[in-house]
């Protein structure tokens, strides 16, 4: 589905927080199917990125490591 979303979780490092931002960015985008979203959709848009990066930082800190 969102080819374009790269492993963020890495063995030697935690993704930083522009990179957690970044494939929540691609994943709404994909998901919503607007690059840009219009004014009438851009908080709606903003709030989505933020809680898929905050629900990504908590997966992969909750991960059990190897």
């Amino acid at each position: 589905m969102c080819r374009n979303i790269r492993k963020l979780r890495q063995p030697d490092r935690a993704p930083t927080d522009a990179e957690s931002h970044d494939a929540a960015l691609q994943f709404v985008r994909k998901v919503s199917g607007y690059r840009v979203p219009s004014r009438a959709n851009q908080a709606a848009f903003e709030r989505a990125v933020a809680d898929i990066s905050v629900a990504t930082r908590a997966l992969l800190n909750n991960l059990a490591k190897k």
